[in-house]
């Protein structure tokens, strides 16, 4: 694959888009039916040196992920953040619907949005783990979105920028809130990740190739590494970090109570590259050593 293609400046965007200059370098807020998405086709794929989050309503186009194309259904939230690889637009049919809200990390530097943006894990979900708003939720997100429009509409001064990033970060509070929403109300789709989830903590277990991480985990499930934390610690309480150390510790107990392996080969058969990492770990769930955990059995 050819090096993808940096939309290094939000003036730049404007300028694909065919929209006038933007009203401040390193903010911008436009709606959907005034932008031409005919000239992003010809880019095959391309990342953008900034944030980007949009509310897309009535629209048919779709855009190319690695290989597959996701809808911009009705009241569908996406939030891309800076270097993340987008792929091929599908302008659609007929003029969009929506907004969308493009700022800097520079804008925000300086803020306590700046350290905790990091903390909204929607930004690396993939496009198919895209927010889906009720009419409820839709209106509350437009409002903060139409609060944003007016004040860059506006002279940017310094009260204005800090009102603007006030909303921006209310923005993501109420876009967490919804997202919490979604993994409760969508049970079907998660009851199957979560199927899917033990299957493939079972092969890796069992292959004895060494513990899995998140990331291995969630690329075979295909979902993004965030996006799993986020719906297990919603529907179970747990990250999948912790569900995962679950597992091993629930394997380890089973080894430790039907063979009698030493502690150190049951720490290399679990994955583990040094058995004080697996005695740490143990104690640290059970609040008791490998050894002590045998012993209580007798």
């Amino acid at each position: 694959m050819n090096k993808p293609y940096l939309i290094n400046s939000i003036s730049e965007q404007h300028r694909l888009l065919g929209l006038p200059k933007p009203k401040h370098p390193l903010i911008s807020v436009f709606r959907h039916e005034h932008a031409d998405y005919a000239s992003l086709v010809d880019l095959q794929h391309f990342t953008l040196n900034f944030y980007c989050i949009s509310i897309k309503t009535d629209y048919d186009g779709r855009l190319k992920y690695g290989h597959r194309h996701y809808d911009f259904d009705e009241g569908m939230m996406a939030f891309i953040s800076p270097n993340q690889l987008l792929m091929k637009l599908d302008p659609g049919s007929k003029p969009p619907g929506g907004m969308t809200l493009m700022f800097h990390e520079d804008f925000i530097a300086g803020t306590s949005l700046a350290t905790k943006i990091r903390n909204f894990g929607f930004f690396s979900y993939e496009l198919n783990e895209a927010l889906h708003l009720s009419e409820q939720e839709e209106a509350k997100i437009k409002d903060l979105f139409a609060s944003i429009e007016a004040e860059y509409q506006s002279s940017i001064d310094h009260f204005s920028h800090e009102v603007m990033v006030a909303h921006i970060e209310l923005l993501l509070q109420y876009s967490s809130r919804f997202y919490a929403r979604q993994f409760i109300t969508r049970k079907v789709a998660n009851d199957e990740i979560l199927v899917r989830l033990e299957v493939v903590l079972n092969t890796f277990l069992e292959s004895q190739k060494g513990l899995p991480t998140v990331q291995q985990v969630a690329r075979e499930l295909n979902v993004s590494a965030d996006y799993l934390s986020d719906m297990l610690r919603t529907v179970s309480g747990q990250t999948a970090q912790q569900h995962i150390q679950a597992r091993v510790i629930e394997k380890a107990k089973r080894l430790l109570a039907t063979t009698n392996l030493q502690v150190s080969e049951i720490a290399y058969q679990m994955g583990f590259e040094y058995p004080q990492s697996f005695h740490k770990l143990f104690k640290n769930k059970t609040n008791m050593s490998p050894v002590q955990y045998r012993e209580s059995l007798n």
